[in-house]
Parts: C-alpha cells; sequence; structure tokens
C-alpha cells in the first residue's frame, strides 16, 4: 500500500504499474466546474429524436421507450466485399463484416441512465438482451456500448449507445477468451465468478453491490475511477439473465451512475462496454468458462478519450 509494485491483470495476461507513494504528492492544479450543459428535451433537428429526419432521410417514429435502428454511418457492413490478397506478410488484410445498429434509451434528450426510472433502464436491459440474442443467432461477436457525454467522443447528447455484431472476435474478445479458458482449466472455476467472490469477501474494493451483482474497482485498474461490474452467479451472456436478475441490475447501473454524477458533481462522462461469451458459431460450444462483465472507463487525462472499449 504504501511502495510500487506490479499488480497483474489475468483477463489480459498483463501487468499494471502501481505507485502507490505518488498520491503523496502536493495538488497545485485548477479545480473548474464544467458550465451547465442546457440540453432541449425535445429538438427537431437533432436526428434520435422521435419524429425527427435522420441523415439518410428516415423519420424516427414518435417512440415513447427504446428506439433501435441500423446505425446511419456503420462502421461494418455485411455485405463488404473481400480485401484480395496480399504481396507481403507485412500488409495482410482480412474479411470484416457485420451489422450496427443505434438504441436510443428514451425519447428525452436531456436524460441519462441515471435520471431515469429503474422501469425504464429495465427496458433498456431488455432491449441489450434482446439485441444480443437476435445479432448473436448470426455473428460471433456482439458489443454493446456507451460512449456518454462529448469528452468521450459522443457526437449526441441524447441518451443512446452503439450495437457492432461482427464477423469476427475483436482483440480484447479473443485475448479474454483465452484467458477464461486458461484460468478454469487450471483452477476449476471461472475467472470472474472467483474474482467476484473474493472481492465481495475482502471488500476493499467494492463499490456498490446487491444481491446478484457486484461493482468493484478492479485489482488490476489502470484509470482512476475505472469499474467491473460481475454478477455473484455464474452467467454467460446478457440473455441469460433471469427477470430478477435484471431488475437487480437496472438498480445497481442506477446506483453506480449517480455515485459518478455526485462525486464529480457533472453528468459524468465515459466508455462502458458488455463483454460476454462469443455467440454465433460459438453458440454450439462449451464457453462455460466466460462470465458476463461490463467494463466502465473514465475520462484519463480530462482533455482526451481513454482506451476504446472496442479492441
Amino acid at each position: 500500500a504504501e511502495h510500487q509494485h506490479a499488480r497483474y491483470n489475468p483477463l489480459r495476461d498483463d501487468w499494471v504499474l502501481v505507485s502507490a507513494h505518488r498520491v503523496k504528492r502536493p495538488w497545485q492544479g485548477q479545480l473548474e466546474k464544467p458550465p451547465p450543459e442546457d440540453v432541449p428535451r425535445w429538438d427537431p433537428n437533432n436526428p434520435l429524436c422521435p419524429g425527427a429526419t435522420r441523415a439518410n432521410g428516415e423519420v424516427n417514429p414518435q417512440y415513447e421507450g427504446t428506439f433501435v435502428f441500423p446505425n446511419d454511418f456503420p462502421a461494418l457492413q455485411p455485405d463488404a466485399p473481400e480485401p484480395g490478397d496480399s504481396d507481403h506478410p507485412l500488409f495482410r488484410a482480412a474479411a470484416a463484416r457485420g451489422v450496427c445498429k443505434v438504441m436510443c434509451f428514451h425519447p428525452w434528450s436531456d436524460l441519462t441512465l441515471p435520471l431515469m426510472s429503474l422501469v425504464e433502464i429495465r427496458a433498456v436491459i431488455d432491449a441489450w438482451a434482446e439485441l444480443a440474442a437476435e445479432l448473436g443467432a448470426s455473428y460471433p461477436w456482439v458489443q454493446i456500448f456507451e460512449n456518454k457525454g462529448a469528452m468521450m467522443g459522443c457526437s449526441n447528447p441524447h441518451p443512446h449507445c452503439q450495437v457492432w455484431a461482427s464477423s469476427f472476435l475483436p482483440n480484447e474478445a479473443c485475448l479474454e477468451d483465452r484467458t477464461q479458458q486458461q484460468h478454469l482449466s487450471q483452477y476449476g472455476v471461472p475467472m470472474l465468478l472467483e474474482y467476484a467472490e473474493q472481492e465481495a469477501r475482502r471488500k476493499e474494493r467494492v463499490v456498490v453491490e446487491n444481491t446478484d451483482w457486484l461493482v468493484v474497482v478492479p485489482y488490476w485498474a489502470t484509470w482512476p475511477y475505472q469499474t467491473l461490474l460481475l454478477p455473484r452467479r455464474h452467467v454467460c451472456r446478457l440473455q441469460d439473465l433471469h427477470d430478477g436478475e435484471r431488475d437487480s441490475l437496472a438498480s445497481i447501473m442506477q446506483r453506480l451512475l449517480i455515485k459518478y454524477d455526485n462525486l464529480f458533481e457533472v453528468s459524468f462522462p465515459y466508455s462502458m462496454g458488455w463483454h460476454g461469451a462469443p455467440t454465433g458459431p460459438y453458440l454450439e460450444e462449451d464457453c462455460g468458462h466466460w462470465q458476463l462483465h461490463a467494463h466502465y472507463y473514465p475520462p484519463l487525462p480530462p482533455s482526451r478519450p481513454v482506451r476504446p472499449v472496442i479492441v
């Protein structure tokens, strides 16, 4: 606790330097409160609002809950052509196909998840699970992620997230698949299930908890205020959560995000992403080494976003 040391991150199979003694440095900087946001509840020029016209000319319905639509500027398309053969091993390319969707959490632009009711947050969770199951029937990876706030690169204040389904496993997913498989093979228990049990017992890094869920600052955290959301039960995918777990997930998400907002006295910007067992062809395989979890990354330093959730 008083001296520098390295901590092992078993999910990424790498090491993080912790210089605990540096927190004793005197602070001579200046803290500035950001200007208050003035976001209209409804804006006809905002392409995410009910009834607004998007860039492709389509008009949004007058939705009253969640609203999912294909991303008008997708990073992945289902019919992308093959890149062709490479003439050198240092210049390789491979096919990358997929589907990108946008999900609005609520019809009001001036709300964020911590300001929504538990019933409304539960509706978001149900929509997440439905999309994960629908897209996961065909694609091996379904990434649900939210970049909140302009500081995190979000171009629209309307409460929303993105869902990318890809024909391949991203680097981070491949890495977590390997490390969790190795841990189960070596110790006979899913890594993050054992980790949640350990953190719940030690109570050194727990931020919030309830019957079904635990939020901790991970032992191997790279960023201040980084958190990891974990189920207490062995769960592989979002769509595997039962009703009670979805209700308690809505509650713990609200509590965590309220803590972020209150701590910094601002609608706190972050990047978050759900990681669950691969889907598509992996649905026929044993993915018992996986444990569903969500990463929350704050901005650090404040002038630029942190490492993307999708790598």
